[in-house]
């Protein structure tokens, strides 16, 4: 199953055109560091990893995180059995995670969820052994994973609150506390950790400014709530839900070995994402390192063979109704065919802007957006220097090739976020040219605005251009 899941993943995930997001994240591979703008370093070191294998293509930037998914499927197998899992429990319990929207098409995905997922299911995986092994080694492989995952995001920081709850919720968990072991992880996934803290030291702390600057809340909106909750249902599949509310709402469930010690390690990261969502929205993938846990609680409920047949099925019919619209959008209703506008029309909107470039005399091309400039980066056919006009701190350790600003450059994003006055405040002069669309005849399409422009009146690649 698991094969069969990662060699889907590894075909879907070469032909199809990377999200904004994933290539934002491949410019972080062209300089490795110990941190960057938005995030802790670790998907960068996959990225870069995986395009020395298979090449600086679709494929080399989502490899690590494709074989990353398997990996956190055969944890999760072999976590439920020694979370007492018997019979075909252990396997439901990957199937059931593989079942799960969110990992299912997100599993091909070459974003930060990815390596924080695998070394999050990795401390619980050598946490259980350390306790029930009571072995040193174990625990420093714990710490190791944690450690890890904090440099791949730092909601992993929440693990330490857990497995400290989980310790100290029995006399006899209680007295391994008094032991080496877990005072050995708290050391080596603090070390670990240090390196990325050490980079903002040096980096005006700007990952943690932009990532802790989330935690206060200044107000109060209960409507998030019901959004996290509906989301996350649809996320983890609706009827993995159920599996796992129902495990956790019948004593023989409750009362399962392993249950409270997923329960525990996973409680003050479910609290913290409920009090985020009195005050604002929760992200859908934030709980993502959590959905192992509940694919081994779900596959623990009593009685419910069929239901996990269900379940399976669910997913195998909203997985190939996605890669449905996105081979064929026009094959949809509207609402449902702009889905897969994101990764489509690429190749030749590319094409387009060059063209602009040329007869513009155009030496660069800037947008107002990470995603675009990453975009268009990242795809073959513009031979000049792309850039983002706003946020230049994102850029700082990034290694791009500088523009000539002395010479004309184009401007272009979506006519939305274009606005004339600002441009006219950053270059002398700026000169309309015909808008560009981004999509396929018959189908949803994008407008960007195009703009060239030249003599910059303010320091473009220091501070970017005023908002």
């Amino acid at each position: 199953m698991v094969t069969a899941a990662t060699a889907l993943r590894l075909i879907v995930g070469a032909h199809l055109p990377l999200s904004e997001d994933e290539a934002y994240y491949r410019l972080w591979a062209a300089a490795p560091a110990f941190g960057y703008y938005d995030h802790p370093p670790m998907i960068a070191w996959w990225i870069w990893s995986g395009t020395r294998i298979a090449g600086d293509t679709a494929l080399g930037v989502r490899l690590l995180p494709i074989l990353g998914c398997a990996a956190s499927s055969l944890l999760v197998f072999d976590l439920a059995r020694s979370a007492g899992g018997t019979g075909l429990q252990p396997l439901w319990a990957a199937i059931l995670y593989n079942a799960m929207p969110l990992i299912a098409a997100g599993g091909l995905l070459a974003v930060p969820d990815a390596p924080a997922s695998l070394f999050w299911v990795g401390t619980l995986w050598c946490a259980l052994r350390a306790q029930e092994r009571e072995s040193n080694r174990w625990w420093m492989a714990a710490g190791a994973a944690a450690g890890l995952a904090v440099l791949s995001k730092y909601s992993a920081l929440f693990l330490a609150p857990g497995i400290l709850l989980w310790l100290a919720s029995t006399p006899a968990r209680r007295a391994r506390l008094g032991t080496v072991g877990p005072w050995l992880a708290a050391a080596i996934a603090l070390a670990l950790f240090g390196l990325n803290a050490g980079w903002n030291a040096t980096h005006h702390w700007v990952t943690f400014a932009r990532q802790f600057g989330r935690v206060a809340a200044t107000r109060f909106a209960p409507r998030y709530l019901a959004e996290f909750l509906a989301g996350q249902a649809l996320l983890l599949n609706p009827f993995v839900a159920w599996l796992a509310a129902r495990s956790l709402g019948t004593r023989g469930g409750r009362e399962a070995p392993g249950v409270t010690f997923l329960a525990a390690t996973s409680a003050p990261f479910v609290l913290y994402l409920v009090v985020h969502s009195l005050h604002d929205r929760v992200q859908g993938h934030w709980p993502a390192p959590l959905y192992a846990a509940v694919a081994i609680v779900a596959a623990f409920a009593p009685a419910a063979p069929r239901l996990r047949l269900v379940a399976a099925a669910f997913c195998v019919a909203v997985i190939g109704g996605a890669l449905a619209v996105v081979a064929a959008p026009g094959l949809f209703a509207s609402p449902i065919a702009a889905l897969a506008l994101p990764i489509r029309g690429w190749p030749a909107f590319v094409r387009a802007v060059e063209r602009d470039r040329l007869a513009g005399g155009a030496a660069w091309v800037a947008t107002q957006s990470y995603g675009l400039t990453a975009e268009l980066a990242a795809a073959p056919g513009i031979n000049a220097p792309v850039f983002e006009l706003y946020d230049r701190a994102r850029y700082d350790a990034l290694r791009l090739p500088p523009p000539d600003l002395s010479r004309p450059g184009l401007v272009i994003d979506l006519a939305r976020r274009v606005d004339d006055r600002v441009l006219a405040a950053c270059f002398a002069s700026v000169t309309d040219l015909a808008d560009l669309e981004r999509g396929r005849p018959g189908e949803a399409r994008r407008l960007y605005r195009v703009r060239l422009v030249s003599r910059p009146r303010t320091d473009i690649l220091g501070r970017g251009c005023p908002r």
